[in-house]
């Protein structure tokens, strides 16, 4: 079996190694080997998979977006439309891997390169192929205008039309959470809603959190794992895989002394990432800055308050550990904005922050009023790695 998992963040990837694992308590016997790049491969690498040597020829889209974004603002859209070359680039690579070992399953995370030069090369595909996602459908940005509304649209019915023409192509389909999870809007002009149309083509399998709920229950007995005092108010401030967050995190941690003012005994913990420097976070008394953390979801669990970007996964593992956060959704960023938002509403999660609205003193005063407030949100299914895994079994 052929794993791909996007590289687009990590939340990916810890979703991808949860229900790999469930997937070979039903197929013992399966071989994984993953087609991956930076930032993904650490994930993998701390988690003991196997990394497809091919790996290391695929061009990095990390790096095409963090290239493509101004200041907490990469237009997702609009890179993914300068994204041809790498994309092709790609999935040459996965076109050479997959010819020269006969796979059984190929399994494609939001593996947008693989997905569309499969339909619109329907010949080369020569095994069982599962397609998974958290968010379907492009959306224009309010300032986009009438131009980014009509390239959306045209975005959107090429695929539908691809899955129309080739339906053989994805043996299955499988959305990362609920029906209700899904937008309620149009593709487009003329063209189906968008949930109405995902209900048709695709199956559920609830969220997968990566990580069980009921090991990070005890919060004390966390805390104290982890090294957090009961006197600290813990605030973890990270911005996922990518190397976009940047801004983001110099920001708050300009705020960080009128924070400290409201909230005696404040302790800021500052993940930067496996793409971000963390030397270009200043030093301060009261931060703990860090680089890659393996197993932030504990942190995050143990934390009276997070603030993070719009991420899906470091929010629904904040929603799942029933933590309070704070979500800055990138400028631009269509998922963040639209689908991430519209599910974090379904779930009652969250306080929403613009990054244009972030001042030190609004920022101490949001971690003022939210940190250690009790919170009502829907509970999380705990059981969507099994569901997913369930899904695929039967395609080897």
């Amino acid at each position: 079996m052929l794993y791909i998992s996007s590289p687009i963040g990590l939340g990916h990837a810890r979703r991808d190694v949860a229900i790999a694992a469930a997937l070979r308590e039903r197929h013992p016997d399966v071989q994984i080997d993953w087609l991956a790049q930076h930032p993904v491969t650490r994930v993998l690498e701390a988690a003991g998979e196997h990394v497809h040597p091919a790996s290391r020829w695929l061009a990095n889209e990390s790096a095409h977006i963090e290239g493509e974004a101004g200041e907490h603002d990469p237009h997702c859209f609009e890179a993914l439309r300068r994204m041809d070359e790498v994309l092709l680039a790609n999935f040459m690579v996965f076109h050479d891997v997959v010819r020269d070992t006969p796979y059984d399953l190929v399994v494609g995370d939001e593996s947008w390169d693989v997905d569309h030069f499969l339909h619109e090369n329907p010949e080369l595909k020569r095994f069982a192929y599962a397609w998974l996602t958290d968010f379907v459908g492009n959306l224009p940005m309010p300032d986009g205008g009438p131009r980014e509304a009509l390239v959306t649209a045209d975005y959107n019915a090429e695929m539908i039309d691809h899955i129309a023409r080739y339906p053989r192509i994805r043996d299955r389909a499988v959305f990362v959470g609920n029906p209700d999870d899904v937008v309620d809007a149009h593709f487009g002009p003329g063209l189906p809603r968008i949930r109405d149309w995902t209900r048709e083509h695709y199956a559920f399998a609830g969220y997968v959190t990566g990580f069980d709920p009921a090991a990070v229950a005890d919060r004390e007995a966390l805390r104290a794992d982890l090294g957090y005092r009961p006197d600290e108010r813990v605030c973890v401030v990270t911005v996922g895989g990518s190397g976009v967050g940047g801004h983001l995190l110099r920001r708050v941690v300009d705020g960080y002394g009128a924070a400290a003012a409201r909230v005696p005994g404040l302790r800021m913990v500052v993940v930067t990432g496996p793409r971000i420097d963390p030397r270009s976070v200043p030093a301060a008394d009261g931060l703990d800055v860090r680089a890659f953390v393996p197993d932030l979801y504990r942190h995050l669990a143990a934390s009276d308050l997070a603030i993070v970007q719009g991420g899906l996964t470091t929010c629904m593992e904040l929603t799942a550990a029933r933590r309070p956060f704070i979500y800055i959704p990138l400028r631009h960023h269509f998922e963040q904005n639209f689908h991430v938002a519209h599910r974090l509403d379904q779930y009652g999660a969250g306080y929403r922050l613009d990054y244009d609205d972030l001042t030190p003193d609004t920022l101490g005063a949001a971690i003022a009023a939210q940190i250690g407030r009790d919170t009502a949100y829907r509970p999380v299914e705990t059981d969507g790695a099994a569901r997913a895994a369930d899904l695929l079994a039967d395609l080897l």
